[in-house]
């Protein structure tokens, strides 16, 4: 912290003070809530950042809640903003994959233990720097409640969580089709599908029916049909009514399946007759269910054909071409025309996911849905916007069975062993068992699994929080609620949660389902989207379009509050923005103007002498009472309108209204027509009202631009104790 002067540099410089206040504020324990140890209880947990690469521009949003946790703080509350870092699973092992081929490896080079390591030591770096950069933007985290996703306590309680699910049926393993990578070896959920739309082809087959006749099948996938389980129409339709029931021979195998009715079929779609194929087609899977069919699985875990007697080798693309071929030189071919469809795509590598069919974990989650969706209705969770909320009953009201198991070495392994004697699994809490659970052999192999991410990030609000004591190795579930003393105790559920809308569905609604689940409580009590930072086009930033901005680059050249304040300045709650390097400029001339007033004032401080004169805790009221002036009394008035003007937009989330107001009255009003009238008249009087009246609007502004508040604060010690610990003003 710069010394007290009365000579203030002519230029403010946020190189030379920011990482100087910053390590003050740390230093002193003003991020933690304990420095007011009587307030009420206010909690936000961070969004845990992804561990693996520095910060993008999007995390500058966490301006959001920093605003919320400072101005909280000033208001006297017990204030915990908790910060973490999630290992993110798939994602990090396939950055870390990148890096491995850049030196031309693969991950097939290393055994799982060597491998894991290797990612660990290469997640450690990566942390401290992200930490640096979350300080840099001045974010006031308490970090000595530092987490990460892989931490052993936040595991521990994870593990706890899975028994308990397993427990109550809530957690089953079960043989069904996932959404597969081929390329990146792992199942997803269908979160991690990207739909893309593609301009496809329709083939149309001759199928010929045993004892006599044909029926063309239309399909965009004829590498499939080795894999063919039945021919299905729809029961009304009169071209095919005769014709359930009979058998029909699978072209260039001669493998014989039956005709099924179903109304699934849309009978003006191709020929009114399509293939079922179990165990590659997500509908055909719910069509195999409710007529008992199997069908072969032709195309392995690898991407290439199998079990084909045809194909058997190729890769899906090329047997496809070889099927194509074949069919035509046999005369099954009997047309094909341009068809638009929707391909899954894994959302990191891009490859079309098969659908195919793996034994995993799943959780029941319509339970856990409906009770989500209860929570918002009944007003336990305040939704903003609100328009939010339609995304979210959509959501849950439609998700199906979450797969949770993930083919990957980096994340937490999941605590269950088959037993080679009885094929049971026995589940502990994360220790080894000594024997099967059923048959008491002890011929035991652990499932190599992991955990998909979102199943430990969505239990991270009160895992944290429980995290934080010793008691946590006391901790158990009981009743679906968590018993412990804690932060758990005082902080949760979290006052806000306030995150991205692009991860509403992924993460968002776990944690209400989780939350409810085992605490019996939601997480939070109200959940506050922002939209996304685009580049200065508009177009989304991505590592692949080279259009990424390093917030870092930005903070070096125009500061770290006039970053935050260009980001909220003109962009309502929720709304994506363009990154305007306009609004950043005049965020820096901003920052300028309120260290030109400070100046004014230190300047006649050392004309009038007047630091004995400046009365800190004067209110609105009382400064009123004791202003001779009547035009500085009317601009005591009109701080007081401010004070309540700006507390009632934070208090609704409306921060763009807040940071507007603020710059049109500081610069326009306050500076360009109380200190031009002032100037010439000032006395001890007039000077109390002006640098009483501008302390006010630099606790209004610190929220937002929290260094330069403070430095002019301290420059001109107008209070006795740091800005971050003032009290908000009152009118």
């Amino acid at each position: 912290m710069s010394n007290v002067s009365y000579s203030m540099d002519k230029i403010y410089s946020h190189k030379k003070i920011e990482d100087i206040i910053y390590s003050e504020w740390e230093k002193r324990g003003y991020f933690k809530p304990e420095i007011n140890p009587a307030g009420r209880p206010y909690s936000i947990i961070l969004p845990p950042p992804n561990a693996n690469g520095n910060l993008h521009f999007g995390h500058a949003m966490f301006t959001i809640e920093d605003i919320l946790i400072r101005y909280h703080r000033m208001k006297g509350f017990a204030a915990l903003w908790l910060p973490g870092t999630d290992h993110a699973g798939f994602e990090t092992q396939f950055v870390f994959e990148k890096h491995l081929a850049n030196e031309g490896k693969s991950r097939f080079d290393y055994d799982r233990e060597t491998l894991y390591q290797m990612i660990w030591d290469f997640v450690q770096k990566n942390r401290e720097g992200m930490e640096s950069q979350l300080r840099k933007l001045g974010f006031s985290l308490d970090w000595s409640r530092m987490k990460f996703t892989l931490d052993p306590d936040i595991i521990s309680i994870v593990y706890k969580t899975f028994k308990k699910m397993y427990d109550t049926g809530l957690v089953y393993r079960a043989k069904r089709l996932v959404n597969y990578c081929t390329y990146d070896g792992t199942s997803f959920s269908d979160l991690e599908v990207v739909m893309k739309d593609t301009a496809g082809i329709l083939y149309e087959i001759s199928y010929s029916i045993k004892g006599g006749g044909e029926i063309i099948v239309a399909t965009s996938r004829p590498e499939t049909m080795y894999g063919d389980a039945a021919v299905m129409v729809h029961p009304e339709d009169l071209r095919y009514k005769n014709l359930i029931d009979k058998s029909v021979l699978i072209p260039l195998t001669d493998r014989e399946i039956p005709i099924v009715a179903d109304e699934f079929v849309d009978k003006e779609f191709g020929t009114g007759a399509v293939k079922v194929t179990p165990l590659h087609n997500f509908d055909d899977w719910e069509v195999g269910q409710r007529h008992e069919l199997s069908g072969i699985q032709v195309i392995g875990f690898d991407g290439k054909m199998q079990n084909t007697g045809v194909v058997d080798g190729l890769f899906t693309k090329e047997a496809r071409e070889k099927t194509i071929e074949l069919l035509e030189e046999k005369g099954f071919l009997r047309g094909k025309k341009g068809y638009d469809t929707t391909r899954r795509t894994c959302y990191k590598c891009r490859n079309v996911l098969e659908p195919l069919p793996l034994e995993q974990w799943f959780i029941k989650v319509k339970p856990l849905a409906e009770k989500a969706i209860d929570a918002v209705k009944k007003g336990k969770i305040k939704i903003t916007p609100r328009n939010f909320e339609s995304v979210y009953y959509q959501w849950l009201e439609n998700l199906r069975d979450w797969n949770i198991s993930r083919q990957i070495v980096w994340g937490i392994r999941i605590p269950a062993w088959f037993c080679e004697k009885c094929s049971n699994w026995t589940i502990t809490e994360g220790k080894t068992p000594e024997k099967c659970s059923k048959c008491d052999s002890k011929s035991l192999r652990q499932d190599p699994d992991t955990f998909d991410t979102w199943f430990s990030s969505g239990q991270w609000p009160f895992a944290t929080l429980l995290s934080q004591s010793s008691s946590n190795s006391k901790f158990k579930i009981q009743n679906s609620k968590l018993e412990s003393s804690s932060d758990f105790e005082k902080f949760y559920p979290t006052s806000v949660m306030e995150t991205a809308y692009d991860i509403l569905k992924s993460w968002v609604t776990r944690m209400v389902m989780f939350g409810i689940y085992l605490t019996g409580d939601v997480p939070f009590r109200q959940v506050l989207f922002h939209g996304i930072v685009n580049d200065p086009y508009g177009k989304k930033m991505s590592k692949s379009k080279g259009n990424v901005v390093n917030p870092l680059e930005l903070i070096d050249r125009y500061g770290a509050d006039s970053v935050r304040f260009a980001l909220i300045y003109g962009n309502a709650t929720g709304n994506d923005q363009s990154l305007s390097y306009t609004k950043l400029e005049g965020a820096r001339k901003f920052t300028n103007k309120l260290w030109n007033i400070a100046r004014f004032i230190n300047m006649k401080q050392e004309t009038l002498n007047s630091k004995s004169e400046i009365r800190n805790n004067l209110t609105i009221e009382q400064l009123k009472n004791e202003t001779i002036n009547k035009l500085d009394k009317e601009w005591v008035g009109k701080i007081g309108e401010l004070v309540p003007e700006i507390t009632r937009y934070l208090d609704s989330y409306q921060f763009n209204l807040a940071a507007e107001r603020l710059y049109e009255f500081i610069w326009h009003e306050f500076a360009d027509k109380y200190i031009e009238n002032v100037k010439g008249r000032i006395d001890k009087d007039s000077f109390l009202v002006l640098s009483s009246l501008f302390l006010v609007q630099l606790k209004l502004l610190h929220p937002f631009m929290p260094f330069v508040t403070e430095e002019i604060n301290e420059q001109l010690s107008l209070e006795k104790k740091m800005l971050i610990i003032s009290d908000w003003p009152e009118s």
